[in-house]
């Protein structure tokens, strides 16, 4: 029987990216990182949830590319896996993968080590079993992080929904709610605030659920947040997003609802884009070295549908991309998009390059971390960016 440090090493369907675009193995227990600031701790996200609930299943298709179909053939965990999501990624921080029998109680159990650098806690209940164990674990899960630590932010992932009708879901969700905040409530602790996602590894739910927790834990969410909502409304875009390249988890959106089917195309579009610099997009002379990338500072892509909407997608830096939804009768002045997007794009880079100077000077707690990378913006295209995250744009 393989192990399980033995038997993703090769030979599964790795989806639609290539194997070594990616994340590289984990290759130490540590907090330290090139990418980090002095002192600077990467924050955990920890994979809480009984067994056989989809824990490692979520953690192999988000961070890992690998098919939804040969997550059948995993082992059980049965000891703490530590996955270091920082060497491809332009967020930084360990995934810890608990196996489902942990024991809070036992005297070998530092609570105090697994809780105290949390950032997030992401507990999985299978939506197609019995939850009431599922729920009583998680009140003894969170109950116990609270008390460690105040500042995690909790997340319930009610799983493996894809079987399910959308009533059924909706019922589901509703009696979990409301069963686990009565819990809470009833022992005093209904100040823990709990967040729900329906999940499955069959579509794009996952992505979009971990997009959530891993927004929570960017300190510069608003400020990113806003340089979209002015690059939108100054360029005629119905919708953007920023995305994690690798992932394809969005760490920020505009202010507008975001909507399953377009989230989804967007995703399709950054499989398609790799998919395609990978065979035709490497340069010769990088392609027999390991410094080849299939996404770099010349990628981009225009996709019109047959509806009148237009996907376009531009490079914001080695693990971003700018992906944007706007309908084709405003993009006729596309030069005014392409000088917008360009002072986006160089905002984002002041928000990093102040947010570096402020944290090396101070404590960190865990939020996450950033990794950066500098492209070059001509001197007549920038855009100034002010405190409170707004940019100087061209009125399309």
């Amino acid at each position: 029987m393989m192990d399980d440090d033995d038997q993703y090493q090769a030979g599964y369907d790795v989806g639609s990216f290539p194997q070594d675009f990616g994340y590289t193995p984990f290759d130490g227990e540590g907090d330290s990182s090139t990418g980090l600031l002095a002192g600077e701790q990467k924050p955990r996200i920890l994979l809480m949830g009984l067994r056989r609930s989809g824990k490692s299943s979520i953690q192999k298709v988000v961070f890992h590319k690998m098919s939804p179909n040969e997550t059948l053939f995993l082992e059980s965990t049965n000891k703490i896996i530590k996955d270091d999501i920082s060497n491809s990624s332009f967020v930084q921080f360990q995934i810890w993968d608990f196996p489902g029998q942990i024991d809070f109680f036992d005297p070998t159990f530092d609570s105090d080590m697994i809780f105290g650098g949390c950032g997030a806690l992401v507990f999985v209940i299978d939506a197609q079993d019995d939850y009431m164990e599922a729920l009583n674990k998680l009140h003894l899960t969170v109950t116990k992080a609270y008390k460690v630590n105040q500042a995690i932010k909790f997340e319930v992932f009610i799983h493996k929904v894809d079987g399910l009708s959308d009533d059924y879901k909706m019922e589901t969700q509703r009696d979990i709610h409301t069963r686990a905040n009565d819990d809470l409530a009833d022992s005093n602790f209904d100040q823990i605030h709990l967040s729900f996602h329906l999940t499955s590894i069959y579509d794009h739910s996952i992505f979009e659920a971990f997009s959530k927790v891993v927004q929570k834990l960017i300190p510069q969410l608003p400020t990113l947040e806003n340089l979209l909502n002015i690059l939108i409304s100054n360029s005629a875009i119905e919708k953007a997003f920023l995305f994690d390249v690798v992932s394809k988890i969005y760490i920020a959106t505009d202010s507008s609802p975001v909507d399953m089917q377009s989230y989804e195309l967007c995703c399709d579009m950054i499989d398609v884009v790799i998919d395609v610099s990978c065979i035709y997009g490497l340069r010769e002379e990088l392609a027999t070295t390991s410094d080849k990338a299939a996404f770099d500072d010349q990628s981009s892509s225009l996709i019109k549908l047959n509806n009148g909407t237009i996907l376009y997608l531009r490079e914001v830096n080695k693990f971003l991309a700018l992906v944007c939804i706007l309908r084709e009768d405003n993009f006729d002045r596309q030069g005014v998009i392409d000088y917008n997007f360009l002072c986006f794009r160089n905002a984002i880079q002041q928000v990093f390059e102040l947010r570096n100077k402020t944290a090396s000077t101070n404590n960190h707690s865990p939020s996450l971390s950033i990794n950066e990378t500098t492209n070059s913006v001509p001197g007549n295209q920038s855009g100034s960016i002010g405190q409170n995250g707004s940019t100087v744009l061209a009125q399309s």
